[in-house]
């Protein structure tokens, strides 16, 4: 039996109510980026809008394409050239429309990438800090070890992450943020944790967390990424019936 369709207008209305993306203030637009031309009933999720995402779009016979990290960005050249010229080739040469979210998608309690990546570790949201409470923690039942919670994110994540800091620390209090939050370790470290896990790591990260005496976590930004922008799409293809289906385009950072 062939899927359901949904407009355009509907899926971004679902969105919106799921998200509430309306109320932040963020790096890129949120929402329906590029308009496509056809009904939707295939979705093709993914972490980030690349060429290779596209192509495989387009390989899928997707309808739309869910994206955590999309394009437009604050500060970027806005010229249609290379790249970008390419991309936004791919997607309206075949009528696809683009959906991203970034922020509305890290912070949702349930779908979120926080809420999710504590899912798949076996993390509890105890509580959350930082600006649009980005950042979630969660009180351990036992304390644990900084090598053990490494190895515990290798096998859940199939990487190694890069631990620094306080590495003999006892870790009680584990928060968390997943892609590029480095720079909010003080805040975590305000929320009182022990040890704070993001994707990406800059070179102060490893000077703050061996002064400030915690352990510092770079788990891989698409590595910690992966999952909330693939709860959200299978959540409205079943509100729909529509056909979805994740690419994992691998990024190594």
């Amino acid at each position: 039996m062939a899927a359901a369709a949904v407009t355009a207008a509907e899926l971004s209305a679902c969105f919106e109510e799921i998200l509430g993306a309306s109320r932040f203030s963020d790096y890129c637009p949120n929402g329906l980026q590029v308009e496509g031309e056809r009904p939707i009933r295939v979705l093709v999720s993914g972490v980030t809008a690349s060429l290779a995402l596209v192509r495989a779009a387009v390989d899928h016979d997707a309808d739309a394409i869910l994206v955590h990290h999309g394009w437009f960005w604050r500060g970027e050249d806005p010229r249609v050239v290379g790249m970008r010229r390419a991309r936004l080739d791919g997607v309206l040469r075949h009528g696809l429309h683009l959906y991203a979210y970034h922020l509305p998608l890290d912070v949702h309690p349930e779908l979120g990438n926080n809420a999710q990546l504590g899912a798949r570790m076996g993390w509890r949201v105890d509580g959350t800090a930082g600006e649009h409470d980005l950042i979630a923690w969660h009180d351990l039942p036992r304390p644990v070890t900084a090598q053990a919670l490494g190895r515990s994110l290798a096998r859940r994540l199939g990487r190694r992450p890069l631990a620094v800091g306080a590495l003999q620390r006892p870790i009680r209090r584990l928060a968390w943020c997943t892609g590029a939050a480095q720079d909010m370790l003080p805040q975590a470290i305000e929320a009182g944790a022990d040890a704070f896990v993001s994707g990406e790591i800059a070179e102060r990260t490893t000077h703050l967390a061996r002064e400030a005496g915690v352990v510092y976590f770079a788990a891989g930004h698409h590595a910690t990424e992966r999952y909330g922008v693939q709860a959200l799409g299978a959540h409205v293809a079943r509100r729909f019936g529509l056909e979805h289906r994740f690419v994992d385009d691998d990024n190594p950072v």
